[in-house]
């Protein structure tokens, strides 16, 4: 074989093999964008819940009042898991509640 001919199938491989590295470089940014556009689909969809569960008519008065506490009711297992907060003043506040693996979270 030629030494030309050697060169020229070197030449063709290493051409050959950047092609194939840049249709795989290619492949790897859709992945990428698709995976990118699929976590923003679901921060809008968790951002929507946020939004509805704030606004409810539960969760409304979360302002707190100065003064003593009466009394705290702790309610788990219904649709609106909360914690209320009765104010000495006659005012009541209350704070959503989810439940975080074991333990649950309030506020």
């Amino acid at each position: 074989m030629s030494r030309r001919f050697i060169f020229l199938l070197g030449a063709g491989l290493i051409a050959i093999t950047g092609c194939v590295t840049k249709e795989s470089s290619s492949e790897s940014n859709i992945q990428s964008n698709l995976k990118i556009q699929g976590l923003e689909d679901r921060i809008q969809l968790l951002e929507k819940k946020i939004k509805s569960h704030a606004t409810s008519r539960d969760f409304m008065n979360l302002e707190v009042p100065t003064g003593p506490i009466k009394s705290i009711t702790f309610r788990i297992g219904t649709k609106d898991d909360r914690l209320r907060i009765y104010w000495a003043n006659g005012n009541k506040s209350d704070l959503p509640c989810t439940k975080e693996q074991l333990i649950w979270v309030c506020g």
